[in-house]
């Protein structure tokens, strides 16, 4: 198994550039079902769940092609499959992102209830509410859901649940609701970019949806949709993560390809922590300092701080020089990372929903263990930190978001190193 081994203390320094968004490029790989022609999407990031996802839609007739330049062409060339088996499903939850197109556009859909990172109850209510309300005919048998339509038929939806609305929700009855007949209205709609960007790519390949980046979307059904060529919106996930990095080195970077809007909250809070930061037309740089200050993190749908950075604002709340207050109100649960940045030394105490983070003045390095996808970075970014040699376990869970993310760390200066252990001229004493 591969593994991490980061020595801390050196502060990155230097500029790198921001890969395509996974959470953008999956569901629009998944609405590529729509499409009755090709479609090129440019930009997507090269990740295990890039791969997860390809397989999932290779299974389903769709032909996935990889191109130059992390292009990728999608063309269906067999409609007659609509059935999305349960091991590849349950490796991520973004699969569940075809449940919508091909009910859609094929009448029927047996798709496995999603898996994915355990953060936390992520039921599938609304998704099913906003389809049934559409016309489908629903019902879970072992461990699927199997959906039917002759066709589905415009009306409003509501998918605000009781921690904001549903992102991948939102991108199922979005993608059912283009090929539906008359208009449907969907309140309560998410607001993400990545929800905006698969709107963007609908609207190309001849979709009529208006409200993009507002709480209520607007959906004119049409019989057929056509082709496209789409580039993926960077990701800002990757790209604050990027930026936390230095900041806990105490370093300096300056992250290209972003879209600063996208990270309003992120520099906001940088800037309360007292970070120098500065942001241009598609960059964003921080400036080095000692310890940050303390700040209260309150993640929360967009356009507030995403619940994916959380993790990594813990670790670099556990160096800032006082105490701070961390909540998730989209995932209240999703705080398994605190016992492994405490065993870096970090001083974090949970109560009910929230943590209570006590800034020390230095970490130390130890052996960690990633329990999904964001704590990985977490712990990479704590261990950037440490004093000493940090081990990070079972890092397939960071391959899934990030694209080389040890490599650009490696390119700002950082003394990081993939390993494994099953080679014994890598294994250390651990």
């Amino acid at each position: 198994m591969e593994y991490l081994r980061i020595t801390g203390g050196v502060p990155l320094s230097g500029t790198v550039e921001a890969a395509g968004s996974k959470n953008a490029a999956l569901p629009i790989m998944a609405a590529a079902i729509l499409a009755d022609e090709p479609v090129r999407l440019e930009g997507v990031p090269r990740l295990l769940d890039v791969r997860t996802l390809s397989r999932v839609l290779e299974e389903l007739g769709v032909e996935v092609t990889p191109g130059a330049g992390g292009s990728l062409r999608l063309q269906t060339v067999d409609r007659r499959p609509v059935r999305a088996r349960c091991d590849l499903v349950r490796r991520m939850r973004a699969s569940f992102c075809v449940l919508g197109p091909l009910l859609a556009r094929r009448g029927r859909a047996v798709v496995s209830l999603p898996g994915g990172c355990n953060i936390g109850p992520r039921p599938v209510d609304l998704h099913l509410a906003g389809l049934a309300a559409l016309g489908a005919k629903l019902r879970i048998e072992r461990g699927y859901v199997v959906a039917r339509a002759r066709r589905l038929v415009g009306t409003e939806i509501s998918l605000s649940g009781p921690n904001g609305p549903t992102v991948t929700g939102t991108a199922n009855v979005l993608c059912a609701a283009v090929l539906a007949r008359g208009k449907t209205v969907i309140r309560g709609a998410a607001r993400e970019p990545e929800i905006v960007d698969l709107g963007h790519f609908l609207n190309a390949i001849g979709a009529r949806i208006a409200g993009l980046g507002t709480s209520t979307l607007r959906i004119d059904g049409m019989r057929e949709l056509g082709g496209t060529t789409y580039r993926i919106i960077p990701d800002r996930i990757e790209a604050a993560t990027l930026l936390l990095a230095a900041a806990i080195s105490r370093g300096e970077a300056t992250v290209t390809g972003v879209v600063p809007d996208h990270l309003r909250a992120v520099l906001a809070g940088l800037r309360a922590a007292g970070i120098e930061v500065r942001a241009g037309r598609d960059w964003v740089a921080v400036e080095p300092r000692d310890r940050p200050e303390p700040v209260n993190v309150t993640a929360q749908p967009y356009p507030g701080i995403p619940t994916d950075l959380q993790a990594q604002w813990m670790a670099l709340l556990a160096t800032a020089d006082g105490t701070s207050i961390i909540e998730d109100r989209v995932f209240p649960t999703r705080l398994v990372h605190a016992a492994e940045l405490n065993r870096l030394g970090a001083q974090i105490t949970i109560s009910g929903h929230t943590a209570v983070v006590r800034g020390v003045p230095r970490l130390s390095g130890a052996r960690v263990l990633a329990s999904d996808l964001r704590a990985s970075a977490a712990l990479v970014l704590a261990g950037l930190a440490a004093e000493g040699e940090t081990r990070v376990d079972r890092i397939h869970h960071l391959d899934r978001g990030y694209e080389g993310l040890d490599e650009k760390l490696r390119r700002l200066g950082a003394c990081i190193e993939r390993c494994d252990s099953r080679h014994l001229s890598t294994v250390n004493n651990w």
